[in-house]
């Protein structure tokens, strides 16, 4: 990619990164359910240059019952401008490794209208393989900044009501990025109460097809390719995996394979499966 010019990509290469001096690199890394880890003490031992850790979960909203939901516009805000960011900053989202926790920080950020924000494609180990040096000791103070303005673009977003009206209408292609033995049924889901299976007329992506094995993402030609192998022909898509994490990897995905974004269904599994109103297949 050339620079910082957001309509190219989703993603931004290490060396790319290495020259964007006026951006700034957040700290996005996210654990699945039972992956062992600490996000934030890894964080303030070692980060990218002048980094701030963008944790999901402060940016979630807190009334809600369900993981990791979107914050209001005034919550997102508020974090935002407490992380010193305007809507203005050049924004590099990054894991330590892979990109799970800044691809949903940077749906967030676009979900909100944010235009200049990008995934580091690989995170902080392939900055590291790449050269550039990593900061350790205490992280810089944080300055809050005058305002964060919020544009939401709420068509990137979906509900459950959204997902209802979808089954069996041919212009849409729903995605989930969970395992395949969890959108069959044949695992159990890791969370109490939330049946197994997958919406009627899903299609299974495990969002692991779309990266490599150091948790780089495939060749634009390879994603175009794995998307088509999926049945996508001009369908908007409706992305979903367990708690709307996942998803937003194939959501970065198809933006890097220059295809529309789509929507991402924020409630995910989490929300589908729990709901026995809500129809399930299991094959």
């Amino acid at each position: 990619m050339q620079g910082l010019n957001a309509s190219l990509s989703s993603l931004i290469t290490p060396v790319a990164a290495l020259a964007a001096k006026t951006a700034r690199f957040l700290d996005a890394t996210a654990l699945l359910p039972g992956q062992p880890g600490d996000p934030d003490g890894d964080f303030a031992r070692e980060r990218l240059p002048g980094a701030v850790r963008f944790d999901i979960e402060a940016f979630s909203d807190p009334a809600s019952a369900l993981p990791h939901m979107v914050p209001t516009q005034a919550q997102f805000a508020r974090g935002m401008a407490a992380l010193g960011l305007t809507r203005e900053t050049p924004l590099i989202f990054y894991d330590r490794k892979g990109s799970i926790g800044a691809c949903r920080a940077w749906w967030l950020a676009k979900l909100f209208g944010h235009e200049s924000a990008f995934v580091l494609d690989g995170g902080l180990e392939a900055f590291r393989r790449a050269g550039g040096a990593v900061e350790t000791g205490n992280a810089a103070r944080l300055v809050v900044s005058e305002g964060y303005r919020p544009r939401p673009r709420f068509d990137f977003l979906a509900g459950t009501g959204d997902v209802l009206a979808a089954l069996g209408d041919p212009a849409v292609l729903i995605l989930d990025a969970r395992a395949e033995a969890r959108f069959l049924a044949e695992a159990p889901e890791p969370r109490p109460g939330v049946r197994g299976g997958h919406m009627p007329g899903a299609v299974s992506l495990p969002f692991g097809t779309v990266i490599d094995g150091e948790g780089r993402f495939l060749s634009p030609e390879a994603l175009r390719a794995i998307f088509a192998s999926r049945g996508l022909e001009g369908q908007t898509v409706i992305t979903s995996c367990g708690s709307g994490l996942t998803a937003a990897t194939l959501t970065v995905a198809l933006v890097a394979a220059g295809l529309p974004q789509g929507r991402l269904y924020d409630g995910s599994w989490a929300e589908w499966g729990a709901d026995s109103s809500l129809p399930v297949a299991t094959f």
